[in-house]
């Protein structure tokens, strides 16, 4: 009987690759980290880190971090609703709405966590860093602070 080949839930890349070394009493031991930003296509993004001693493994246990760190946006016409500004350690991230067809002008990792969460147009800039890590996080952490413009109005709401 033909079985179907599963479809993932998430769509995974990795960001990058370390080959990481300790210094121990007989020699150097090396192992291989993985960073790994997952997401839907329809507002649900992630990212996770794994170490282990081959590639494939460190792969797999990113994959599983990014699954408990899953976050989710308000997408408003393929794009977000308004402009946020991020900072996570040196890492500076602004992403701001774009209209309809302009696509994603980012580059690098911005680019790629937005390809994952959904977001159709968007132009973003990345500020201070050059480091994957320090960028994937400040990205998805600036997503997260989006709240839908519903929420927003609640919110005023509940004060006034």
């Amino acid at each position: 009987m033909y079985k179907r080949p599963e479809e993932k839930e998430f769509a995974e890349r990795v960001l990058e690759i370390n080959r990481v070394t300790r210094v121990v009493k007989g020699g150097k031991r090396m192992r291989f980290r993985a960073l790994v930003v997952i997401g839907d296509g329809k507002g649900k993004v992630g990212w996770g880190m794994g170490k282990a001693g081959d590639v494939s493994t460190a792969i797999t246990k990113a994959s599983t971090s990014a699954k408990r760190r899953l976050v989710i946006l308000p997408i408003k016409h393929s794009t977000i609703p308004y402009p946020v500004l991020h900072t996570y350690k040196s890492a500076q991230v602004l992403i701001k709405p774009a209209s309809v067809g302009t696509g994603i002008i980012a580059g690098g990792v911005v680019r790629i966590v937005l390809q994952l969460a959904g977001v159709k147009d968007a132009v973003a800039k990345m500020m201070g860093s050059q480091n994957k890590t320090s960028n994937a996080i400040a990205t998805i952490d600036a997503l997260n602070s989006l709240t839908s413009v519903k929420e927003i109005k609640r919110i005023r709401s509940l004060k006034e």
